[in-house]
């Protein structure tokens, strides 16, 4: 298991987590060189279509009226990790806050979830999310 559950957050990775983002997701992210946004946690490299979630993340797992289950987590901690940077870096991000919540929604079904419940959650991430991105 890469998460453990945790006290004030929910979830904590306990490993280095990565994913490299679909060619018809994000398709306006700026081209070549090492164009890096680098949190403490969370390191975007927007030439490379990468983000690295780095071990000892915490983040409060699937939002809203929603069950925690092995297929939503790891949708919910890129999701959540693309959010903080809207949140601290600004309108910049949050141009793709749409690709964003459809990364979600793909992780969610490649994770086993299934196409409607994964509908769901992209409705409900588009539908109550703003808040939570601004």
């Amino acid at each position: 298991m890469y998460y453990r559950k945790l006290t004030n957050y929910k979830y904590q990775t306990q490993q280095h987590m990565s994913c490299k983002f679909p060619k018809d997701l994000f398709v306006n992210l700026p081209q070549g060189g090492r164009i890096c946004t680098e949190h403490e946690y969370v390191c975007l490299e927007l030439g490379l279509r990468t983000m690295q979630i780095k071990k000892g993340y915490c983040w409060d797992g699937p939002s809203g009226p929603t069950i925690d289950t092995d297929n939503f987590m790891r949708g919910s901690l890129f999701h959540d990790g693309w959010y903080q940077l809207m949140r601290e870096y600004g309108s910049f991000y949050f141009q793709w806050r749409d690709d964003a919540d459809q990364l979600l929604r793909r992780m969610c079904i490649e994770d086993g979830m299934s196409s409607l419940r994964a509908r769901w959650v992209y409705w409900g991430v588009k539908t109550f999310g703003r808040r939570a991105a601004s």
